[in-house]
């Protein structure tokens, strides 16, 4: 998606480690036109899709699963990373590895909210090491439900995330696929 990718380029600050920041207009403070297009062209990819439901993870991919829920006509459910005393009843869990943070979560969802009748599709701001999806299709399986594929904003090309979900036989749609040149400078695939 060239408006997300000029974005990066503009606005996006590379730092140590691989860690894109991108949060001037992606996942801390959100730039909703371009929030718009974004759920916009999930929307066009996953159309031949009969999605129930949208999933993400706290906290970021939160804002961009309900701008693109709009243009299904479908509830966003997301996956808790912590423990809540409004979270009752019955719950899937499973740990995920944040990249970002360099911690291990256990995610929870209701098992109200995702059930065998649905067709999911998942929606994260990042895809790095690909923990976060194993992690959201884990609960998936949990549930029965049917994965419909997971639409990702910015995917690390450097990382071995997408290479992997892809390997398991994912539509995974990527909007901005990012890769370090030779010199350590952005570049998109």
């Amino acid at each position: 998606m060239k408006l997300l990718e000029e974005r990066i380029l503009k606005d996006g600050v590379l730092k140590e480690g691989g860690v894109l920041k991108v949060d001037s207009f992606l996942n801390h403070q959100m730039d909703i036109e371009l929030m718009n297009e974004i759920g916009k062209e999930f929307a066009r990819l996953f159309k031949h899709k009969k999605i129930t439901k949208i999933l993400t993870i706290e906290a970021s991919g939160i804002g961009i699963a309900c701008i693109a829920a709009q243009y299904f006509g479908v509830p966003v459910v997301f996956a808790k990373k912590s423990q809540s005393k409004n979270l009752d009843g019955e719950i899937y869990t499973t740990e995920v590895h944040s990249f970002t943070h360099n911690k291990v979560y256990t995610i929870r969802v209701s098992k109200k909210f995702i059930t065998s009748e649905d067709t999911v599709l998942i929606i994260d701001d990042f895809l790095a090491n690909g923990k976060a999806l194993i992690g959201l299709m884990e609960i998936l399986e949990q549930a029965g439900a049917t994965l419909a594929g997971c639409g990702i904003c910015i995917e690390k090309g450097f990382q071995e995330g997408g290479d992997y979900i892809r390997g398991l036989g994912v539509d995974l749609q990527s909007l901005a696929i990012v890769d370090l040149d030779e010199k350590g400078q952005l570049i998109f695939r």
